[in-house]
């Protein structure tokens, strides 16, 4: 249900990406407002209108809040999703200052490449399947920080699911055969989460075919080339005083950043 009016639309938009700009994300909410997850997106929506309007392209859409207990904390009944813009993809060892972010946290994450336009009629899991180019292991950017009330779903909806970069790995082309590989988060050579046993393709497909959807019902088609976030095992994890950020994959390589 949608309650807030254009003129209402359109200003938290423009606030929204000015706090962006002004590493100082989603100062709306310090008020306390109560906007539902349907203008949420449409708040998200507006501000990636603002962005292309300046030039920033979307190269791919991130999955978040795989988990049913995530998607409880953030009062979901389905993951979230937000863009990916090319002014805030990296290459692998780049360096990056902390200060461009707002509580810089961490997920360790996998990537798939498209190999073709998705057709959402033909949407299926061998479907999607059938369609990657290439896999590469990343590490996601979030600025973790939330000024409203929880649940924050509505919040961190509108702060384009509180996306702020990828670092991106290598990329694997296309594995045919059934693979478990692990992944581990690693900050200054410390271990910081680990996932073991994890299955290519299925425990990095499981909810793509949701997005493949959940676009075509705004209009927005999955592209050849578009990076697709899969979806993280875990929470995002603040750097606070470290700087050097691994995330490794037994089977698909690493890939690594730094703060200064």
């Amino acid at each position: 249900m949608n309650n807030l009016s254009l003129k209402e639309l359109t200003l938290y938009a423009k606030k929204i990406l000015e706090d962006y700009d002004e590493k100082n994300p989603g100062t709306i909410f310090i008020n306390k407002i109560k906007i539902s997850n349907e203008d949420a997106l449409l708040i998200q929506s507006n501000v990636a209108k603002l962005r292309e309007k300046r030039g920033e392209k979307i190269i791919g859409y991130k999955i978040g809040c795989v988990s049913k207990n995530t998607q409880k904390k953030m009062g979901f009944i389905e993951p979230a999703w937000g863009n990916l813009w090319d002014s805030e993809l990296h290459s692998n060892e780049t360096i990056l200052n902390k200060k461009n972010y707002s509580n810089p946290a961490m997920e360790a994450e996998f990537g798939i490449i498209l190999s073709r336009d998705l057709k959402p009629e033909l949407a299926s899991y061998n479907y999607i399947l059938d369609s990657i180019e290439s896999i590469c292991p990343l590490i996601e950017i979030h600025n973790l920080i939330f000024h409203g009330n929880e649940p924050y779903g509505a919040e961190l909806l509108a702060n384009n699911a509180i996306h702020a970069g990828i670092v991106l790995g290598s990329k694997t082309k296309f594995p045919i055969n059934k693979t478990e590989t692990d992944l581990k988060l690693i900050y200054d050579k410390k271990i910081i989460d680990t996932w073991s046993n994890k299955i290519w393709p299925i425990d990095m497909l499981s909810e793509v075919e949701w997005l493949v959807k959940k676009q075509a019902k705004i209009n927005n088609y999955l592209k050849k080339g578009d990076l697709i976030l899969t979806g993280a095992y875990g929470f995002p994890v603040p750097i606070n005083d470290n700087k050097l950020i691994e995330v490794t994959s037994s089977a698909f390589g690493n890939v690594k950043a730094t703060f200064a």
